[in-house]
């Protein structure tokens, strides 16, 4: 069993437009735009990471917002649902936020114990604000207070026509089983950074989901160093999955597999950050490119859809 694994790193998503996106994670849910960047195999889509003031592991949303894309379909084999953690007592004051910008899906009810708000995103993005105790820091420069403010990511729950073999995989990464609710199985990791949770959903009979705008493209779980990486690396290709080489992705090195039920899994490292390239005051203001794109910023910047602060 793997030791090096400290909890979700990021989940990355797609979009049918930068802007409706961009208004969506900083006006609505209040988070920080912790970098304004590209895809890397397609510069003229951007690259936008949301999460808390340093865009800590465990707190970032990233999207590729491709125009006009076509919406995704539910189904298995997706991350169906991520949820943020939120303050206890919270639901009622989101819950008013959210009815008052037009979000869609809105459903209070409970899962495990806590207090939970599902709703949809732009693009019938499956999310969910879950009460819970959290001691991690906010950011709070979008107009939602500290005392309702997300506090990172809480879980993201996987669906599966079977999850037995995702299971083992989760035990192997260094999770734990710790409860059970309906077709629900709840795994969790000690020591974890805050984003500690991973719930496998059973749904024998569901179609296979298409992906589209609205969809998790993968799932990224945080380790500290590359060194512990290259571990998790060897372990997994020990074990038999078919691993990615590193590739540096500026502000974290990431190695990626396919899990035994479709979804995408990333290990990233913690390091460098997200102020590698910007002073945290001003994170996420620039257009920052990869190296090997820095000679198209000016059509770039001509072509790419203009956002907000």
């Amino acid at each position: 069993m793997l030791h090096q694994i400290k909890g979700l790193h990021h989940v990355t998503s797609l979009a049918s437009g930068a802007a409706q996106n961009n208004d969506f994670f900083t006006g609505t849910l209040g988070l920080r735009r912790v970098k304004k960047t590209v895809n890397f195999d397609a510069p003229d889509v951007y690259h936008l990471y949301y999460g808390d003031e340093t865009g800590a592991p465990g707190s970032v949303m990233t999207y590729f917002p491709f125009p006009g894309a076509m919406r995704g379909r539910a189904g298995a084999g997706e991350v169906a649902t991520t949820a943020f953690a939120v303050p206890r007592g919270s639901l009622p004051a989101w819950t008013e936020r959210l009815s008052g910008h037009g979000v869609t899906g809105l459903q209070r009810g409970t899962r495990f114990g806590d207090d939970v708000l599902a709703f949809s995103g732009p693009d019938g993005d499956g999310f969910a604000l879950v009460e819970t105790e959290d001691a991690r820091m906010p950011w709070t420069g979008n107009g939602v207070s500290e005392d309702i403010a997300i506090r990172g990511f809480h879980s993201a729950a996987i669906r599966l026509r079977g999850t037995g073999p995702s299971a083992e995989l989760l035990r192997f990464m260094g999770y734990e089983e710790i409860e059970r609710d309906g077709d629900v199985t709840r795994f969790a990791i000690a020591d974890g950074n805050g984003a500690d949770i991973i719930d496998l959903e059973s749904v024998p009979g569901a179609p296979w989901a298409g992906q589209g705008a609205g969809s998790v493209h993968h799932i990224a779980f945080a380790v500290e160093t590359r060194a512990r990486q290259l571990e998790v690396r060897e372990a997994l290709l020990d074990t038999g999955y078919q691993v990615t080489p590193v590739i540096d992705r500026d502000y974290f090195w990431s190695v990626y597999f396919r899990t035994p039920g479709g979804v995408l899994f990333e290990i990233a490292t913690n390091e460098p950050g997200f102020d590698r390239d910007e002073d945290t005051a001003h994170l996420g203001e620039a257009l920052k490119l990869p190296s090997q794109h820095a000679h198209l910023r000016e059509r770039l910047e001509h072509v790419l859809e203009p956002i907000g602060d």
